[in-house]
């Protein structure tokens, strides 16, 4: 399987799904956005993954890569392509496919529990997290409007859309399951003057706090994604 992704800053790449695809020999390939890398034809890759990053869906004045980048996720999705977002990711598929992104009630920044659909929980993709599960989150936008075939299959208590899917083949995560220690390290390195005390922000000292943590998101990934590639595998998504 050949696996592409799109990186928009250097801290933050997909960590455990590299580690994953690596030990399952599959072939990766990788666009950095940041540096005005230019884009992979739709036939030289199978599965697609979009990573986050500090900027916001709508910035395309300071970073005219995003509008190039947005249409590359709409044609990938045509092109039924197997496609996971992540934050950022996440966002910009949901804009591709006619949602809305803006500004959630809440910043959303450290170790948070979120509480996956009955629905979701009977798919075999996610039947393995439990009904709370604690995830890594750092965003202040959302995805707080996806069309009627996107279905939201997560919440928390700061952000009503935490995850989705469309057309059996499409994924938006909100939060975070693929960061490695050395992820969040850099995200408290480069972003530290996001992080305003609040209601749902924790100190750089609570996010680094948790090894345990970081070692189940980074099974749950693997879980899913080992899911995931069965059922496209066998023709089931």
């Amino acid at each position: 399987m050949r696996l592409h992704y799109l990186q928009h800053v250097p801290f933050e790449n997909p960590g455990s799904i590299l580690t994953w695809a690596k030990e399952n020999d599959h072939v990766i390939t990788n666009t950095q956005l940041y540096q005005n890398a230019s884009l992979p034809k739709q036939q030289d890759f199978d599965w697609l993954v979009v990573m986050g990053g500090p900027m916001n869906i709508y910035e395309e004045e300071k970073y005219p890569w995003l509008a190039v980048e947005k249409a590359f996720i709409r044609e990938a999705i045509a092109s039924g392509k197997v496609i996971i977002g992540l934050c950022l990711g996440g966002q910009l598929i949901a804009d591709a496919i006619g949602g809305k992104v803006t500004q959630n009630p809440y910043k959303e920044i450290g170790w948070f529990p979120i509480r996956l659909s009955e629905a979701a929980r009977l798919s075999p993709l996610f039947s393995f997290f439990p009904e709370q599960s604690v995830v890594f989150q750092w965003h202040g936008d959302t995805f707080s409007v996806l069309p009627e075939d996107a279905e939201c299959i997560a919440q928390s208590q700061a952000c009503r859309h935490q995850a989705f899917i469309y057309k059996k083949r499409v994924f938006g995560f909100q939060y975070h399951m693929e960061n490695t220690l050395s992820i969040i390290e850099g995200l408290v390195e480069n972003c530290r003057d996001e992080m305003i005390s609040d209601l749902y922000v924790q100190t750089p000292e609570e996010l680094l706090a948790h090894p345990e943590y970081i070692e189940q998101n980074n099974k749950w990934m693997n879980q899913f994604l080992t899911q995931l590639e069965k059922m496209d595998r066998e023709g089931e998504l």
